[in-house]
């Protein structure tokens, strides 16, 4: 069953000239990840990859594809964990960064910390030497024309919010079964300046324990937060439900109790994985015995050889 690694690229509504993307997007993040498992590689190396690599890509809501705050500015946020020790590092409002995903790692390695957040964030990063990138390589065209359109009177960012793919995040187990997540996203369309949701927090973004499993999630980051989604998934996997039940009782829980509609990637230490969602989509790819497998729909599951790049 080892190793495997699960992506995803966020909940919520692909419009429909931009699905094509985000399917090949999360399909080579994956296979970036995998072709680090196969090497001997770590999880908490394949996941970083996976992630990296869709905060390079423009259409997704995470590194140079983020969405921008009331302002008009780029806050984001991310997390790594390793399910070995149950270290995790994560940092919050972060900007003028490429990849937020890389400096949440270093923030595990190299400080005492957990998180660290904003300017804090910012100087640790030039203190690593993570080169600092001008704002305007982060914000596209399409991240700016909505947030326009939102800062009308009577538009509502939370219900538009749906129509842009959301957090990117990935798990993996490897060949030595130790298992890891990694969570990264620009936010919430036109969210105030300093709010910080679901993805940087340990539990609610995701959570990683090699007794256990892992999870990533995505979606309306406050009811996330409210029922700490990723590690009641993984309590649900305590109490022997396996990687499907558990998800889909996590989101039902999160619908019925808050009203919130979300998506995760889930995997038990053995190699069973998952990716389930509540919100009409979710871009998702998984890597596992030289074969990818991917979806956008619910109940959809396509399935190639890894090394057939079409």
């Amino acid at each position: 069953m080892l190793p495997v690694v699960v992506v995803h690229g966020g909940a919520g509504i692909v419009p429909r000239e931009r699905s094509e993307k985000s399917t090949s997007g999360v399909c080579s993040a994956a296979r970036a990840a995998y072709a680090i498992l196969q090497g001997g590689g770590s999880s908490m190396d394949a996941v970083v990859e996976a992630v990296i690599q869709l905060e390079k890509n423009p259409t997704f809501n995470a590194g140079c594809g983020s969405v921008l705050n009331a302002k008009g500015d780029v806050e984001m946020d991310a997390l790594v964990m390793d399910g070995k020790t149950l270290s995790s590092g994560a940092v919050s409002a972060v900007r003028y960064i490429a990849n937020p995903i890389q400096l949440a790692r270093l923030v595990m390695e190299e400080t005492s910390h957990a998180c660290l957040t904003a300017e804090g964030a910012n100087q640790f990063a030039q203190a690593m030497g993570v080169p600092e990138i001008p704002q305007e390589s982060l914000i596209t065209e399409y991240s700016r024309m909505r947030w326009i359109k939102n800062l009308a009177p009577g538009a509502n960012p939370v219900e538009s919010q749906m129509g842009k793919m959301g957090t990117v995040g990935a798990v993996a187990v490897d060949s030595e079964g130790n298992i890891s997540c990694a969570t990264s996203t620009g936010g919430m369309l036109n969210k105030m300046e300093g709010r910080v949701g679901d993805t940087s927090c340990i539990g609610s973004g995701g959570y990683a324990d090699n007794n256990l499993g892992a999870v990533s999630t995505t979606g309306a980051g406050e009811a996330i937060m409210k029922v700490t989604l990723a590690r009641l998934i993984l309590f649900h996997m305590e109490r022997g439900q396996s990687v499907e039940a558990a998800s889909d009782l996590g989101l039902a829980y999160m619908k019925s109790r808050v009203g919130g509609l979300g998506g995760v990637v889930t995997v038990d230490p053995q190699g069973h994985w998952a990716a389930r969602f509540s919100s009409l989509q979710m871009v998702w790819a998984a890597a596992q015995k030289d074969t990818l497998h991917y979806g956008l729909y619910t109940g959809e599951h396509f399935t190639q050889s890894i090394d057939d790049q079409h």
